[in-house]
């Protein structure tokens, strides 16, 4: 069982995934995660202003 063999082999394809998932996490998950939490903000704003009416002075 050769481990340091298995390890200098292993070292370059560690790094290619590590960028790989480094980018995946940028380009893929973050713009989901941030539109995500934009579009959960405004419909909880939305389902609030069914119950509790639109903002603004009462109507006369």
């Amino acid at each position: 069982m050769s481990a340091a063999g298995n390890d200098t082999t292993g070292r370059p394809r560690r790094k290619r995934m590590e960028i790989f998932a480094f980018l995946f996490l940028t380009a893929v998950m973050m713009p989901a995660f941030a539109v995500a939490t934009v579009g959960s903000y405004g419909l909880a704003v939305w389902i609030y202003q069914m119950i509790a009416g639109p903002p603004g002075p009462p109507p006369r």
